[in-house]
């Protein structure tokens, strides 16, 4: 009866078991669907492209003194700026030198015998972010522009910064963070970071406010961070397909001009929304950079190489110079003359031809260059040598 109930129950589970193999064959098959709805890249915000036409930054700059510092100033005999610079802030506060009247500048004589060791002439240079009002503060950076050994611990003092238009747009004044420090005794020295600049975090006071002006006759622009024609048409669409056609149009391939609320209110509420609209961005040109200085050498995705052979051989001359002394025997009646030896010697390395395959991809192409065996040094002349025998297709840019 056991065998019997089993036999019975067979047909019921091969049914099971066959539902169970269609359940995992169909989830497998949504599983293998997945990836291929993802999208190939994520899209960027528009706010990360572009930029603002008039929304700017404007730098500062101005010359002042900084005070207070613990005999680490500048030596005035070998910057005779600072005296002066002093003796002229003197002179405005009404104090005068040497028995002088006040307001009278010195003379140079009486200048350069002042012997500060406390005071150190600097640059104050700051940036003026685009809608800054009057009283607001920003951060300056103070570096020195003598000999000082240090500015920790000194204060700045009331420092005009000006424009490239030479009218005073902020006032700087207070004391300095400096990030290093360092020590010395006896002739021994120990230094950890810079200690001739520093930065007075809100230390300066925006006096004059600078027109900006987004949008011009109900209409504003946007100036790509790249150029790029597929990019920017890009950008069109999708400023078009968010706020209506017409929108946006593009000037050329960098340039988008915007048709904009009219009402300032509004105009706020549509670059808001206008920054978050996601763009895919168009594969950049295929470019290689070259730092000579350095030895750096760094190449993007689109980098390809065609099938190519290269021979690179190193060459090294090695001059060993040896002073020789002749001395005469005792009764020759000879001097004794020192004469210069010099060994040449010229070594060439063996550059075989090797052989480059094509590749189609960034991991290939690094791949292909390694067998090389060269050196950065040596890969950069063999990129130029394959640039100009088109066999690599990249742009070299060489910093």
């Amino acid at each position: 009866m056991y065998f019997a109930s089993i036999l019975n129950s067979m047909p019921t589970l091969r049914a099971a078991g066959r539902q169970i193999r269609r359940a995992v064959l169909g989830a497998a098959l949504v599983c293998a669907a997945l990836p291929m709805a993802m999208p190939a890249a994520h899209a960027e915000r528009l706010k990360d492209l572009v930029q603002i036409q008039g929304v700017r930054d404007n730098p500062l700059i101005g010359y002042g003194l900084v005070v207070g510092l613990d005999g680490t100033g500048d030596q005035t005999m070998q910057t005779p700026f600072t005296t002066q610079t002093l003796t002229n802030m003197l002179a405005n506060l009404g104090i005068s030198i040497n028995n002088q009247q006040a307001g009278a500048t010195t003379s140079s004589s009486s200048s350069s015998n002042m012997q500060l060791k406390n005071v150190a002439a600097v640059m104050v240079t700051a940036t003026l972010p685009p809608f800054s009002r009057p009283g607001e503060a920003i951060d300056v950076t103070v570096s020195s522009l003598g000999n000082a050994k240090s500015l920790r611990g000194g204060t700045l003092l009331l420092t005009p910064l000006k424009g490239a238009d030479g009218q005073v747009y902020a006032l700087s004044q207070g004391n300095l963070a400096i990030g290093g420090a360092g020590a010395s005794a006896n002739g021994s020295k120990v230094q950890v970071n810079q200690l001739a600049a520093g930065r007075i975090t809100n230390g300066a006071i925006v006096e004059r406010a600078v027109p900006t002006s987004v949008s011009q006759a109900g209409t504003m622009q946007l100036e790509l961070n790249e150029m790029d024609y597929d990019t920017t048409q890009r950008v069109v669409a999708a400023v078009n397909n968010a706020f209506g056609s017409g929108t946006a149009i593009a000037l050329d391939g960098r340039t988008v001009q915007l048709r904009a609320p009219s009402d300032p209110s509004q105009q706020v509420q549509f670059m808001a929304q206008l920054q978050n609209l996601d763009v895919k961005p168009a594969i950049g040109q295929a470019k290689i950079i070259l730092n000579a200085r350095t030895g750096s050498i760094v190449m993007n995705q689109m980098v390809q190489l065609q099938n190519c052979a290269v021979a690179h051989g190193n060459l090294s001359v090695v001059i060993n110079t040896q002073p020789v002394v002749s001395q005469p025997n005792a009764l020759s009646n000879g001097q004794t003359v020192a004469a210069q030896q010099s060994q040449i010697q010229m070594k060439q390395e063996n550059g075989a031809l090797k052989y480059v395959n094509a590749g189609a991809n960034l991991a290939d192409v690094v791949k292909g260059l390694n067998a090389l065996g060269a050196t950065p040094a040596d890969l950069m002349s063999i990129l130029q040598a394959m640039k100009a025998a088109g066999a690599l297709r990249a742009e070299l840019e060489i910093i």
